[in-house]
């Protein structure tokens, strides 16, 4: 079972438990409905604690069910029961209660967290905006200002400041959230602390320099895109609705809107395409380099060294008898006598002339860098890559020839006006010539480190789209 339901003393206890992040997949949402049913009925629990295993609370949809037809129960009905419940319910917060996770603990009556909880509404970042209340129950508890920078921009916002602001009631410093909602609910029994209804509360104030503000903010920094818009409209909702259920009418008016936009699958596609792509194919049980020299100066060794302790890596200025891996900066000599891998780094557009078998392509200021195996063994590249990552490295494997290089080189020769369908004819000659693993690294390196479009899900998406049409 996914959510069960157990008594505490005068206390019920909702638990979830759909490991990794306890995604809200249609079995989560069922459980939910059935356990706080059996939790409501129990005449013997006074107050309800709602909480999950493992190392966060709800970290947002199932991403199995995207682009899927929804399912009943449907979070905004669920997060209405929830909000409906005739008992005190507590919601207790760990690692992270974000997108459906945040509202579903704003359907809560009271919300702890545990130090070092953060939460947030991240939704912009896939084309859309929080589509289960978090528009009308947010604005409610911090303002229009608070709100509309936290929904626009989709950031995480640690317990100190959700408490501040007043998304959380309190942060606790028990152990497990059980501990921290026990203790909340016997509080909240005992009248020592205050349980609210979020969307009973009053809508908040209106704030035409705050939605005026963050209008002319967007259309400086992010005109073509469409569901930031459509957030700032919700939010207005919020203000200017009758009443809570008008205005999740008209949110989810603008969630559907947002769901039917172009840009919601250019986005998504960029979200899955962010994962794994430091995976070489057909390459099992490997392990990242414990051993790392970091030969010459670069400023990427100087991220290394910050991260290096707790991902477990010793890095040495020089390679020794137990080191793994070599990673040489630009215009670095190199012993040929070293007996392990080693990696070149090279500013993109620009070899430092040092053949080695692996080649790190790094853009200026791109988040993401480009490990290209010309000649090693897979298994090498997929250590060396493993080990990057471990460093808190974002990094696309390729092979034979540089996705980033060829890409760059295309933007180079075109002009201004015509550099995005060069990318876009590209993208198609590399994908052709097999030097990327998956076809969704080049939109994912395009957009990351060249500038591509996000909307757009990336040059080789829009090329295969109007191949198609």
């Amino acid at each position: 079972m996914s959510v069960h339901y157990q008594r505490h003393g005068d206390i019920g206890v909702i638990q979830i438990t759909n490991p990794p992040v306890n995604a809200l997949s249609r079995a989560v949402r069922r459980g939910l409905v059935d356990a706080l049913d059996e939790g409501v009925t129990d005449a013997d629990a006074k107050a309800l604690v709602v909480l999950a295993d493992g190392r966060t609370f709800i970290a947002g949809a199932d991403i199995r069910e995207f682009g899927k037809p929804p399912q009943d129960p449907l979070l905004p009905d669920l997060i209405t029961q929830l909000e409906a419940c005739p008992k005190p319910l507590i919601a207790a917060l760990h690692g992270t209660a974000l997108g459906g996770g945040l509202e579903v603990a704003l359907g809560c009556h009271y919300r702890v967290a545990l130090a070092g909880t953060r939460v947030g509404l991240p939704e912009v970042k896939l084309g859309l905006l929080p589509g289960a209340g978090g528009t009308q129950r947010l604005p409610r508890l911090v303002g229009v200002e608070h709100a509309l920078e936290m929904i626009t921009s989709g950031r995480f916002v640690e317990a100190e400041e959700a408490l501040e602001a007043g998304i959380i009631d309190a942060i606790s410093n028990a152990e497990t959230p059980l501990d921290a909602g026990l203790a909340a609910a016997k509080e909240v029994l005992a009248g020592n602390q205050t349980s609210r209804i979020t969307g009973q509360l009053p809508p908040p104030s209106a704030d035409s320099q705050a939605i005026d503000s963050t209008l002319s903010r967007l259309h400086q920094e992010s005109p073509d895109l469409f569901s930031p818009f459509r957030i700032v409209e919700a939010v207005e909702a919020c203000v200017t609705a009758e009443t809570l259920q008008d205005g999740l009418r008209r949110e989810r008016e603008l969630f559907l809107a947002c769901m039917d936009s172009p840009q919601r699958a250019g986005l998504i596609h960029l979200f899955f395409a962010a994962r794994g792509p430091h995976v070489v194919p057909n390459i099992e049980n490997a392990k990242a380099f414990n051993h790392v020299a970091l030969i010459g100066e670069h400023q990427l060794f100087e991220r290394l060294q910050k991260t290096a302790q707790r991902a477990g890596i010793t890095l040495t200025s020089a390679p020794d008898a137990a080191t793994e891996l070599c990673l040489l900066a630009p215009n670095t000599p190199m012993d040929a006598a070293v007996g392990c891998p080693v990696i070149k780094l090279d500013k993109i557009g620009i070899s430092s002339g040092t053949e080695t078998a692996l080649q790190l392509v790094i853009a200026e200021g791109g988040r993401m860098v480009e490990l290209v195996n010309s000649s090693a063994e897979p298994l090498i590249q997929q250590q060396a890559a493993l080990t990057l990552k471990a460093l808190k490295v974002n990094v696309v494997v390729s092979q034979q020839q540089s996705l980033l290089n060829t890409l760059h080189g295309e933007i180079e020769k075109a002009p201004a006006s015509e550099r995005q369908s060069a990318l876009e004819r590209t993208s198609l000659s590399i994908a052709k010539n097999g030097f990327c693993y998956r076809e969704s690294d080049i939109d994912l390196l395009a957009v990351e480190a060249l500038g591509y479009p996000r909307h757009l899900g990336g040059p080789n998406r829009q090329a295969t789209l109007k191949e198609t049409h």
